[in-house]
């Protein structure tokens, strides 16, 4: 299954009762293993979860922490980015090559960029050396 299959898929499942904004996300890990989340909102805003959030724990959570790709699909008329804390959480995982395709339900296109390019200056763990 292609990650944008998989993202859309997952969507779904996005427990969105309040924004009615569903989102899903796939991830590949460095074995090749596709790793899925989608948005869960909480009554008590912001205690929600975003869908790349979803798809990095079920990553951890299987035991692998490098993520190689990303795709990110929402029900919007043109493609949804990570949120600032998703694309610093995934910086965590990926380095920043790292491809993240955004695409939308509503039609065909796609935004392509790199983690890098995501979040430039990414705060990393060479900031914390000496810490």
């Amino acid at each position: 299954m292609s990650l944008k299959a998989a993202a859309a898929a997952v969507r779904r499942n996005a427990h969105a009762p309040y924004s009615n904004f569903q989102v899903g996300a796939a991830i590949r890990a460095a074995s090749g293993t596709v790793y899925v989340g989608c948005n869960v909102e909480n009554v008590a805003y912001p205690e929600g979860t975003c869908a790349e959030a979803g798809a990095i724990a079920a990553m951890v959570a299987a035991g692998e922490t490098k993520l190689t790709e990303v795709y990110v699909i929402a029900g919007s008329p043109m493609p949804v980015s990570p949120c600032g804390g998703c694309r610093q959480k995934l910086a965590e995982f990926g380095a920043g090559e790292v491809p993240v395709t955004m695409g939308t339900t509503a039609n065909d296109t796609e935004w392509h960029m790199t983690l890098s390019e995501l979040l430039p200056g990414a705060f990393n763990k060479d900031h914390m050396d000496g810490a």
